[in-house]
């Protein structure tokens, strides 16, 4: 199986950040380039759910701040409520 073809891509960092980054790299054995890699695909990862929850959320897919409050306020009963729902099928 073939590899993505690939870009280089140059950013200045602090001082300090490089330094971590050096020090991931030889606690995991893997290349500085690895680590940046893992931690960008994280990062996009990350930002690319954000985004689809808040496509989820203009659909109408949310939950009432009140009955998020009542759930929560409830957390302290012998008898919590179940997590609220969406009022969208």
């Amino acid at each position: 199986m073939g590899q993505s073809p690939t870009r280089v891509i140059t950013a200045h960092v602090p001082v300090e950040m490089a330094e971590k980054i050096d020090e991931l790299a030889a606690n995991y054995d893997r290349s500085r380039g690895w680590i940046v890699k893992q931690a960008l695909a994280a990062i996009i990862e990350q930002e690319e759910n954000r985004h689809q929850m808040i496509l989820e959320g203009l659909a109408g897919r949310v939950v009432e701040q009140a009955d998020v409050l009542k759930w929560v306020n409830s957390l302290n009963c012998d008898t919590p409520l179940p997590v609220p729902q969406s009022g969208k099928k």
